[in-house]
C-alpha cells in the first residue's frame, strides 16, 4: 500500500519537508479555503499539486470534497450544489487527481469527548465517554428526547450534575463541536461566539429525517455524480461514521455491514466504493473488522490503519497500532493481495493508505496541531505500519523499499 499521510495544507504546522524524510510517499489534503459547496478551480488544485510534486510526493486522495449539508437533508438547493460537485471532480480529474474520501454523517463529521485522555505510558489518545456525550446532549445541547436515548447512563449523567463546572461545560462543547470539527467541515470554528446554538440550528435541518430518508438522500447523490465518476474514471469512497451508532438523534447510514452492503448495492458502480477506517468500524463491537475487510476489500479505494479499543461499558479509545480490536497485521495482509490484483488500473492500482490519528507524545501537546493529527505520535505509528507492511510482503514475495534510501 501506497503510505500517505494526511497534511492540512500550507500552513500545516508538519511540512512536507518532515513528512518526505519519514517516508511518506502520498498526500491526503484538500482545498480547506474554499468554502462548502463552491467549485474547486483548476488553478488552485494545480497550486496545490504541484507544491506537494515539489516535494517528491503525490496528491493521493482527496479528503475530503465535502458534500454539502443541504445535499445530506435534501433542500432546495441540493441539485445546484451536486452540480458544484460535478464539476469539482471533473476538474480533480483533468489535474491527475482521481480518489475521492467523503462522508454521509449529519452534522457532526466525529465525535470525541476527550482529545487528551491519558494512557497508562504516558501519552494521551482520543476517547470517547458515553456518559460524559449524553450530559452533552442532556444538559448542555438540551436536545429534546435526549433523556430517552441515554437511560443505559442516566445514573451516571446525575452524578456529573452536581460536580460539573462551568469550564468543564466548556471544556467539553470545544472536545464535542468546536476543536473536532472546525478544521474538517467548517460548519462551527473556533471563534464562533455562539457555537452551542450555531449546533442547535444545524441539528434543527434534520428534523423528521430518518435513516431510510438519509439513505434515499445518499443514493439521490451518489446516482447523480456517477456519470460524472464514469466520465472521468473517478473513485468516491465514503468513511463510515464515526462512531459508528447514531448519536443526537441523527440517523447513521455508514456503520456496519449491512450499511455498506446496502449503498454499494444500491449504486453498484465501481466508481461507488469504500474508505475502509478500521478505527471507525472497530469502536462498534457489533463490528468484525477482518471479516469486513475481506468481504469488501475489492470495493474500497483507500485504507486509514488504525484500532479502537472497547470497553464493558461501550466507552472507547484510540488504540496502539498494534493493539485494539483491528487487527491491523491481518488487514494488511488482506489489502496487500488486494492491491495485487488490481494492480493493473493506472489511477487505483496503488492502494492509498494513512495511519489517521496517532498518540500525543513527546511534546506534541505543545505545537498546536490538529486534534488527533499529532507528528511524532502518527510518525512512531507509521514506523509500526511499515514494518508490519514490510513483514507482509516479504510473506507474499513483493518488494518493499522505503523511499529515498538505499
Amino acid at each position: 500500500m501506497e503510505r500517505t499521510w494526511r497534511w492540512f495544507g500550507k500552513n500545516d504546522k508538519i511540512t512536507l519537508d518532515m513528512l518526505r524524510q519519514i517516508g511518506v510517499e502520498g498526500i491526503v489534503t484538500a482545498l480547506h479555503d474554499v468554502p462548502n459547496g463552491e467549485v474547486w478551480t483548476r488553478e488552485k488544485i494545480r497550486d496545490l499539486r504541484e507544491y506537494i510534486e515539489s516535494y517528491g510526493m503525490r496528491w493521493s486522495v482527496v479528503e475530503s470534497l465535502p458534500v454539502s449539508e443541504s445535499i445530506k437533508y435534501a433542500g432546495d438547493d441540493r441539485d445546484r450544489l451536486i452540480e458544484n460537485y460535478k464539476e469539482s471532480l471533473k476538474n480533480l480529474s483533468l489535474e491527475g487527481i482521481h480518489t475521492i474520501c467523503y462522508n454521509f454523517m449529519p452534522v457532526l463529521d466525529w465525535a470525541r469527548t476527550d482529545l487528551s485522555h491519558p494512557n497508562p505510558n504516558g501519552t494521551t489518545n482520543l476517547f470517547f465517554s458515553r456518559a460524559e456525550f449524553a450530559y452533552f446532549d442532556i444538559c448542555i445541547l438540551k436536545r429534546q428526547g435526549a433523556e430517552k436515548d441515554w437511560q443505559d447512563v442516566a445514573a451516571e449523567v446525575e452524578k456529573m450534575k452536581q460536580t460539573m463546572t462551568a469550564e468543564d461545560n466548556h471544556k467539553l462543547v470545544e472536545n464535542i463541536i468546536v476543536k473536532t470539527q472546525g478544521f474538517v467541515s467548517g460548519n462551527i470554528k473556533e471563534d464562533d461566539e455562539h457555537p452551542v446554538e450555531l449546533f442547535r440550528q444545524l441539528l434543527d435541518l434534520y428534523k423528521g429525517i430518518t435513516k431510510e430518508q438519509l439513505r434515499e438522500n445518499m443514493k439521490y447523490f451518489l446516482n447523480a455524480i456517477m456519470p460524472t465518476c464514469e466520465e472521468y474514471d473517478m473513485y468516491m469512497c465514503v468513511h463510515p461514521d464515526d462512531p459508528p451508532f447514531p448519536i443526537l438523534g441523527l440517523p447513521r447510514i455508514v456503520t456496519s455491514d449491512e450499511d455498506i452492503r446496502w449503498f454499494l448495492e444500491a449504486v453498484d458502480n465501481p466508481h461507488n466504493g469504500l474508505t475502509f477506517c478500521a478505527g471507525s468500524l472497530s469502536a462498534g463491537r457489533h463490528n468484525d473488522v477482518v471479516e469486513l475487510a475481506r468481504k469488501y476489500c475489492s470495493r474500497t479505494w483507500f485504507v486509514h490503519l488504525r484500532s479502537c479499543h472497547v470497553f464493558d461499558n461501550g466507552d472507547f479509545t484510540e488504540a496502539s497500532h498494534l493493539g485494539g480490536r483491528a487487527d491491523l497485521i491481518e488487514l494488511a495482509r488482506i489489502f496487500e493481495k488486494e492491491e495485487t490484483r488490481r494492480s493493473g488500473n493506472p489511477n487505483i492500482g496503488k492502494l492509498p493508505m494513512r495511519v489517521d490519528h496517532g498518540m500525543t507524545m513527546l511534546g506534541d501537546e505543545n505545537r498546536g496541531y490538529n486534534a488527533g493529527y499529532s507528528f511524532l505520535g502518527r510518525m512512531f505509528a507509521m514506523g509500526q505500519v511499515q514494518g508490519i507492511i514490510a513483514t507482509v510482503d516479504r510473506e507474499l514475495g513483493k518488494e518493499y523499499r522505503q523511499p529515498g534510501l538505499w
